[in-house]
């Protein structure tokens, strides 16, 4: 399998509950620390052909209610790849990479599937 990678904020409680449940499932994982290295556009347009804008932009944060209404009308993928440079937090999180298997948000089941655990 390719590397797992999880996208996230170290200081995020659910990031912290994911992590420490792939330690505990011994998953050798690399994070990605969304706010300290900057995520490529291919890496995002990846996720939204995946999952959809819908579940990778988390409109229910503080970051996306702090926003402007210019800022938060994105029409494209083009301009949620843009938004999501700029605003990293604004990001359904964690966000799994593993392989071709993508799961946003921490849900022990999905997470168990994406990463072919039995």
């Amino acid at each position: 399998m390719t590397a797992t990678v999880v996208y996230g904020i170290p200081n995020c409680d659910t990031v912290r509950k994911a992590r420490k449940w792939l330690e505990q499932q011994q998953v050798n994982y690399h994070f990605h620390d969304v706010r300290a290295e900057p995520v490529s556009a291919d890496a995002i347009h990846s996720w939204l052909q995946q999952l959809g804008t819908d579940t990778v932009l988390n409109k229910r944060s503080t970051a996306w209610r702090q926003l402007s209404a210019e800022e938060q009308a994105v029409t494209s993928n083009a301009d949620v790849v843009a938004l999501l440079q700029r605003h990293p937090t604004l990001m359904k999180r964690p966000l799994l990479v593993a392989g071709s298997n993508y799961q946003a948000g921490f849900n022990e089941a999905n997470w168990r599937s994406a990463l072919e655990l039995g």
